[in-house]
């Protein structure tokens, strides 16, 4: 049975919505999702530009359905002009997960582009601090599964490989260079 966090699950059982949950068809037993989009995603992502140090990128999230397949879709026009270069959305966690857990999972689909997962950890103290690891969607969701050792940090003052214990929020990201970007996120979870 696929682990959710404590948050989503409380959420579950108070609005009702327990038979819901029991229809979501788990991934792998391991698995531990922490969000599918059902339950006010508009009140825990944020989205934001490069716009907050000068950047001229420009974009927004959307929470949309599609037959019984609820997601978040990012547009925007990334622009690497004034020194900017990147569009996200973000979701603060509630906890981190648990001890044992070894990686970032996600449901995804776009544009056929190179798009990236960030995460930040009580040791990410500077706005401009994260660890970033990329992955390519195609027009069909696909699972996407990223191992921490295959975040980079940002910069040296980071450890190398961000621990689980520690994280505190996951991103979702286009960045880097001057593109449309269009990316679908069905789920988050970890593993």
């Amino acid at each position: 049975m696929r682990r959710r966090f404590p948050v989503v699950l409380a959420a579950v059982l108070l609005t009702g919505a327990l038979p819901c949950a029991l229809a979501l068809a788990p991934a792998l037993a391991d698995d531990i999702m922490i969000e599918d989009f059902t339950m006010q995603p508009e009140t825990r992502w944020r989205f934001f530009t490069d716009q907050v140090m000068g950047g001229v990128s420009t974009g927004q999230v959307a929470f949309l359905q599609e037959g019984g397949t609820r997601f978040a879709r990012m547009t925007g026009q990334v622009s690497t002009a004034n020194r900017g270069g990147f569009i996200q959305m973000r979701l603060d966690l509630p906890a981190p997960p648990p001890e044992g857990t070894t990686g970032l999972r996600l449901v995804v689909r776009g544009n056929g582009q190179r798009y990236f997962a960030h995460l930040r950890t009580a040791g990410t103290l500077l706005p401009w601090q994260y660890y970033q690891a990329g992955f390519e969607v195609t027009e069909a969701w696909t699972e996407v599964r990223l191992p921490f050792e295959a975040f980079a940090a940002s910069g040296a003052m980071l450890r190398s490989v961000p621990r689980a214990s520690r994280l505190t929020s996951v991103a979702v990201v286009a960045y880097g260079r001057d593109h449309d970007a269009r990316i679908d996120v069905r789920e988050v979870g970890f593993y």
